[in-house]
């Protein structure tokens, strides 16, 4: 039985909405989106969270902010710093378009190594969320194999290039 959980009729490839638990060795992320809300998780429209003990880190294209944990003093440990709330706003200069100014200019003059973000960085974020979609379109826990470039669920590989539609290719350049 197919389910078709898409609630507008678009070119999406993804739910609206997804939680995903990555494990990795020695710790897990708990990863969620959800799109079309503008009143997110701490009054942000989009960013990430990473949710500690201690605290709250809350990053977005604006700037970031630390948000001190009132309730929780460690499990049982004393000594545990209290944390101070901490905020940086970039001066209303998107991150993504510093992002998109240093990789053409980088781009333009055939030099890597002046890019802020190394290839390998997004090529690791986009890769880590891509698993998270696979995991949805299989619907199964899946595994992948660092040293082959592959899931070692044969079911999830058919998702690691793109399916195009009517014919469309690539352009190769």
């Amino acid at each position: 039985m197919e389910v078709n959980l898409r609630i507008r009729d678009d070119a999406s490839e993804t739910p609206d909405t997804l939680q995903t638990v990555y494990e990795f060795d020695g710790f897990s992320i708990l990863w969620e989106h959800a799109t079309g809300i503008d009143g997110g998780n701490y009054g942000r429209n989009h960013g990430i969270a990473f949710i500690g003990n201690n605290g709250t880190l809350v990053l977005d294209r604006q700037g970031w902010e630390v948000i001190p944990e009132e309730e929780f003093q460690g499990w049982g440990k004393e000594g545990i710093p209290k944390m101070e709330a901490m905020k940086f706003d970039n001066g209303g200069q998107s991150g993504l378009d510093l992002h998109t100014q240093n990789f053409m200019a980088a781009v333009k003059s055939r030099d890597a190594s002046k890019l802020t973000a190394p290839i390998k960085v997004g090529y690791d974020a986009a890769l880590v969320s891509h698993m998270g979609n696979v995991a949805f379109k299989t619907g199964n826990r899946i595994y992948w194999d660092d040293a082959t470039g592959k899931f070692k669920n044969d079911d999830a590989n058919k998702f690691l290039m793109a399916n195009y539609e009517n014919g469309w290719k690539l352009p190769m350049v």
